[in-house]
């Protein structure tokens, strides 16, 4: 007999294997391969099978649209999430379900980056989840569902409710989590109905402000197809074209987004082509509408975001050092709330030169302010919100890459060592990453288990935030002039620019 964990499950048995302390079981699916006639489909619950699942090898991502190295394809069993838990025998344990979701493009939960081993030896169990991304899970076809990704989002939480019990889990203690597009997809599973009762708390690092109307999103994925030589931007046209081809084109046409200014605004200054929809239907809307108009209701929440989260950006394009008053005038102009963002932004920050100018305004449209208004909305709506800013310097490319997107995670999960933290941190991390590590996890941990982050809970009097530097403490929220400036207007879907709305393209790369 196997000394290897196992479990049964609603659909069958599967057995895992013990890791560094803890029990891991990988690849099980939560619903049908998207392929074939399925493709582009709402996910379809997942067979049943006889006999014992393996569930040691990470199933294969969706194809990305990112230069991230997953290996050859492996295969087209997409929809897996994969379990790591402190013993499956045990009851009753807090559940964090993690969506490994970038710029709506990338999907990989084999990132070892989000390695659960620290938060499983700190009483968690954890899930995390492929599902569909890129064109896969967000182009905009007439014939079948939209923001097929949160669909997959939503089956992977059905099948926790199922399931999760057997690995030691409590059902009725779920968090979703994710950073950046991970966090917009817990924002809009907020608004969602059919995500209703599938979790209770919510953890979102870097909220991005990114949301299409139909008519919009209808053009840009038209565009996508013309250039891929189908006959219409439809799942019959696009059902045979190969799923990595598809992934590949839509790299390029991110990559050429700026061409498209004219056509479609704000929206090329994302370097994100298609993202989720506000169809009314599958998302009825903003998720900080939703929340303020009293729509949706608010929940347990932990948002954060860090201080400098355009660097990354900018270093990794070579812009950095580069962005010239022109670019700061288009940046504002594009970016900034309407109509008078620019005229604020100048007045905000008198001292402010091009490059502090670009780099904050991308910082607070993309991410910061997003993230700070989904806190204050949710508060709003009767939930209660913690907040926090990142503020500690990576000390990657001699400090270059300031408090930067993404140097929270790596300190979130504990994996330092990961290849993304070690780039971040260095190979031997200083003792005070090690420390906001820590404080960070045990945030995390705190918040899942009990709903409370550790600090005060951020109330629109008060505004107390959680800042994280070399001496952590609970302030009035950094951001304030940025927050004053964008008080009023929470991120709107983008939009086909109406007549007179165009602008200078800048140079900037977009991420």
């Amino acid at each position: 007999m196997s000394g290897e964990p196992r479990v049964r499950t609603a659909e069958g048995a599967v057995q895992g294997r013990r890791r560094r302390g803890h029990a891991v079981f990988r690849g099980i699916p939560y619903a049908q391969p998207p392929v074939g006639a399925l493709r582009f489909a709402a996910p379809a619950p997942p067979h049943r099978w006889d006999g014992t699942r393996q569930a040691t090898e990470f199933g294969p991502p969706v194809p990305l649209s990112l230069p991230i190295d997953v290996g050859p394809p492996r295969g087209t069993d997409w929809l897996t999430l994969d379990v790591g838990t402190p013993d499956p025998g045990a009851a009753g344990l807090p559940v964090l379900v993690w969506l490994p979701v970038g710029g709506y493009v990338s999907a990989a939960s084999s990132d070892p980056m989000y390695d659960p081993a620290a938060l499983a030896g700190a009483g968690l169990v954890v899930v995390t989840v492929n599902c569909r991304v890129g064109a896969e899970g967000f182009a905009f076809l007439d014939d079948a569902p939209l923001n097929r990704g949160f669909l997959d989002q939503i089956a992977a939480l059905e099948w926790v409710q199922r399931n999760i019990a057997a690995f030691g889990g409590d059902p009725g203690r779920v968090t979703v989590a994710g950073q950046s597009a991970g966090a917009g997809s817990v924002a809009a599973l907020l608004t969602m109905k059919p995500a209703r009762g599938l979790f209770r708390r919510a953890m979102a690092h870097s909220v991005p402000g990114l949301h299409s109307t139909p008519a919009l999103a209808r053009q840009v994925t038209a565009a996508l197809a013309d250039r891929l030589g189908a006959a219409a931007p439809t799942a019959a046209a696009l059902r045979d074209i190969d799923p990595w081809r598809l992934a590949a084109e839509l790299t390029s046409f991110n990559a050429a987004l700026h061409a498209h200014r004219e056509r479609w605004g704000r929206l090329t200054e994302t370097g994100t082509a298609l993202c989720p929809v506000v169809d009314g239907e599958v998302l009825p809307e903003t998720p900080w509408s939703a929340l303020t108009g009293g729509r949706a209701d608010g929940i347990e929440l932990l948002a954060g975001h860090t201080r400098d989260e355009f660097r990354l950006f900018s270093v990794m394009s070579g812009r950095q050092g580069t962005f010239t008053e022109q670019d700061a005038r288009t940046a504002l102009e594009l970016l900034g709330p309407q109509p008078h963002g620019a005229r604020a932004y100048r007045a905000g920050f008198p001292q402010a030169g091009p490059e502090e100018l670009v780099e904050t305004v991308y910082s607070d449209a993309l991410f910061r302010m997003p993230s700070q208004q989904l806190a204050e909305a949710n508060a709003a709506a009767g939930g209660t919100s913690y907040l926090f800013e990142l503020c500690w310097t990576a000390p990657a490319l001699g400090g270059a890459l300031g408090a930067c997107h993404s140097l929270d995670v790596p300190l979130a999960f504990g994996t330092l060592d990961s290849p993304v933290g070690a780039q971040l941190l260095g190979d031997e991390p200083a003792p005070v990453a090690v420390a906001l590590s820590g404080e960070l996890r045990e945030a995390w941990v705190r918040f899942v288990t009990t709903g409370d982050a550790g600090w005060a809970a951020y109330r629109p009097d008060r505004r107390l935030t959680r800042v994280l530097d070399a001496e952590p403490a609970t302030l009035p929220y950094p951001e304030e002039v940025s927050r004053r400036i964008w008080a009023g207007h929470s991120p709107a879907p983008f939009d086909l620019p109406r007549r007179g709305e165009t602008a200078p393209v800048p140079r900037t790369s977009r991420a």
